[in-house]
């Protein structure tokens, strides 16, 4: 995912001539950008598609509708925001995103767009339309891509996503849920900074005072809301992830002891990873890769590498949800390379089960067995308390039911050869997880229910597909649903068996709830 800190620019224009341009938009934003009226008349901003748009910070959509609605030109707001026209050009298209804070701030004050428009704090020009913009210190506030990640880059990431979540409306959610994930170049590059020791942060800040022992609070607070989210799915306390989340961003804002600051970004690490995963579950696949972004810096900058591969495997596991595997299997070589000479035995094991889940999203079965294979051996020789505790739902259930769900890709394609191997692994999941892992259960009997009608049990499927309604009932995970989903078309064609009519039901009277 790319930030606010573009790389790269026009290649047909030299870099000497960039240069000129951008200081002379910088001359012509300082010699006239505080004596302008706002450029943007105040009915395009109380426009519904343009407060919509800036709440979800889809740039895209809000630059496209200035130029619609407002009239300006791309090199108008190039100028306004101090961005080169190429740069606007493509955020319009979509193939670079604002994630700094520091541009959006820029963006704000530009344009004369009201703070609370983008969850900012009131801008200081506002309620005094002629008042000056402040000075800025060039560098202090780096662009989020910079490499080496800087922690302080880290923490605008966070104060800018929570403030900018915590303030979306119902039509921003509407549009957040339309928004699809960064692939490709434009994300594995974002992500080459986690193999770079971070940089060094000099600077004054306010003294803080956060000791261990609420450092500790804070971190049984996010193993809770991690614990959570496993069982249960969906995002019902996703804002109050979020709401401890800036607490942890404003704690790290300020200068706290070594060890104390360590902590916190672990803590930070923690947390935007379940954020990220609630906001998925949720159906907000961008917003989710926003915070495994933020989750794999913070867990870079409070040294903890094993989290880091454990959220790369997220990220990973993401692209294989949105049929991207070669960009999986790119990110869990990205895991395995930069946690090597840390990770133990069932950190390592989780990694090869998704690599096998890319190659098989490949269709490759010999990689795939080859990966599974790995797995086994490493988890077999992990130990009970040697690893961190939110590896620990990582065990031999976990392991069958991976593996289980890979081989039913395989078998959409070759049911003859892979469903019944598909179905006895799954069972051996649901055999010793039960009802209590709640999401891991109902995906577990969705995906048995497949099984069942890809081996041509047509009476076995319908039974398995109403165990697995009612599984689905028993959490609110958006992945659930569109499993749900996705079985609900095997259920079409078979009228003349009333438990497939009933099963047929019972999936729309779910989804329709």
């Amino acid at each position: 995912m790319t930030g606010g800190g573009y790389r790269g620019g026009n290649t047909l224009v030299g870099a000497p001539v960039r240069r000129l341009r951008v200081q002379r938009i910088a001359t012509e934003v300082r010699a006239h950008g505080c004596r302008r009226p706002g450029l943007l008349a105040p009915d395009v901003l109380d426009r519904a598609d343009v407060r919509a748009a800036l709440a979800e910070h889809d740039f895209a959509a809000s630059f496209t509708l200035f130029k619609k609605w407002g009239g300006l030109s791309q090199n108008r707001i190039a100028s306004a925001c101090r961005l080169t026209p190429g740069k606007v050009s493509t955020i319009i298209s979509g193939s670079q995103r604002v994630t700094s804070f520091d541009v959006v701030c820029r963006i704000a004050d530009g344009l004369r767009i009201p703070g609370g428009l983008l969850g900012l704090a009131p801008r200081p020009w506002e309620g005094t339309p002629t008042a000056p913009h402040p000075p800025e210190a060039p560098g202090v506030r780096p662009d989020a891509d910079e490499i080496p990640w800087r922690p302080d880059a880290t923490v605008d990431l966070a104060t800018h996503l929570t403030r900018s979540d915590l303030v979306m409306d119902r039509r921003a959610l509407t549009r957040a849920l339309a928004g699809a994930a960064v692939t490709g170049a434009a994300l594995l590059d974002s992500l080459e900074g986690w193999l770079v020791p971070a940089a060094t942060v000099t600077g004054r800040r306010r003294p803080g005072r956060l000791g261990i022992r609420e450092v500790e609070e804070l971190e049984t607070t996010a193993r809770a809301f991690r614990q959570w989210d496993h069982q249960y799915g969906g995002g019902l306390r996703r804002k109050a992830v979020l709401g401890q989340l800036a607490e942890v961003s404003g704690a790290l804002d300020d200068h706290q002891a070594s060890a104390v600051a360590d902590r916190l970004y672990r803590v930070m690490a923690q947390l935007a990873g379940t954020a990220a995963t609630m906001a998925w579950d949720s159906g907000l696949h961008r917003r989710a890769q926003d915070y495994y972004r933020l989750a794999l810096r913070a867990a870079h900058a409070g040294g903890d590498v094993v989290f880091g591969a454990n959220v790369l495997a997220g990220m990973a596991r993401q692209m294989l949800y949105r049929d991207r595997a070669d960009d999986a299997l790119q990110l869990i070589h990205l895991a395995q390379e930069g946690a090597r000479d840390v990770i133990g035995p069932r950190v390592r094991a989780m990694l090869h089960t998704r690599e096998a889940w890319a190659y098989a999203a490949q269709g490759r079965t010999a990689g795939f067995q080859r990966a599974t294979a790995k797995a086994a051996e490493d988890l077999a020789a992990a130990g009970a308390d040697d690893e961190p505790y939110w590896i620990a739902y990582f065990d031999e259930a976990e392991l069958a039911g991976v593996t289980g769900g890979r081989l039913l890709d395989l078998a959409r394609t070759d049911p003859r050869r892979h469903a019944v191997q598909a179905a006895n692994r799954i069972r051996t999941a649901l055999a010793t997880r039960g009802p209590e892992a709640g999401r891991s259960h109902a995906l577990d009997r969705i995906g048995l229910a497949e099984c069942a009608f890809l081996a041509g049990d047509i009476q076995g499927a319908a039974a398995e597909t109403a165990l697995a309604v009612q599984a689905a009932r028993g959490t609110q995970s958006g992945r659930v649903r569109t499993q749900l989903g996705q079985l609900y078309p095997y259920t079409v064609g078979h009228s003349a068996s009333r438990p497939v009519r009933e099963a047929r039901d019972s999936i729309r009277d779910l989804l329709s709830s």
